[in-house]
């Protein structure tokens, strides 16, 4: 399971949308894999693997009260250390990373699944299928759903932002 722990933790991020939720749902995934063991008869261990970071995520999802998930960070017990590159160059990668990011953001659970298990993690329509227990005629519905709104979502930003992104 090891090889594939940096793309469970790569849906639960997108799932989750806060990196801690996102290693508690790893860290919760690894442990039921771990503990059901035994129903996994054979085929790709990392569609397995996803269907179980799934599966965790929305059964703690309906567990936690939607509060709890907003509760803010204090930001002098976590401070920021910058050792990163420039702020220029940040900038520069962040307008195009970032308006992406946004538009994944704002695509519904449905169909952001299937858009990072697609585009970020390389699963087959066969793979996402069996992951969001899904037909595979409704991963493609919803994949194209996905694409045409995060096309619509980038093309529709502020000129200021595409104009920047043109350089």
């Amino acid at each position: 399971m090891l090889p594939y722990l940096d793309a469970a933790y790569n849906l639960a991020r997108w799932l989750a949308h806060d990196d801690a939720d996102a290693q508690d749902v790893v860290q919760e995934a690894m442990l039921r894999a771990l503990r059901y063991f035994d129903s996994f008869h054979g085929g790709d261990a990392r569609v397995w693997l996803l269907a179980i970071v799934r599966n965790t995520f929305y059964t703690l999802r309906t567990k936690i009260p939607q509060e709890a998930l907003r509760a803010s960070l204090d930001d002098d017990a976590h401070p920021l250390v910058d050792e990163g590159p420039s702020p220029e160059t940040l900038t520069l990668l962040a307008v195009d990373v970032g308006a992406l990011q946004i538009a994944l953001e704002h695509l519904p659970p449905p169909l952001r699944e299937v858009i990072v298990l697609r585009e970020l993690e390389e699963c087959s329509y066969k793979e996402i299928a069996a992951i969001t227990e899904q037909k595979i005629g409704t991963v493609m519905s919803r994949l194209a759903r996905a694409r045409e709104r995060l096309k619509t979502e980038l093309t529709c930003r502020p000129k200021e932002v595409r104009r920047h992104d043109v350089r």
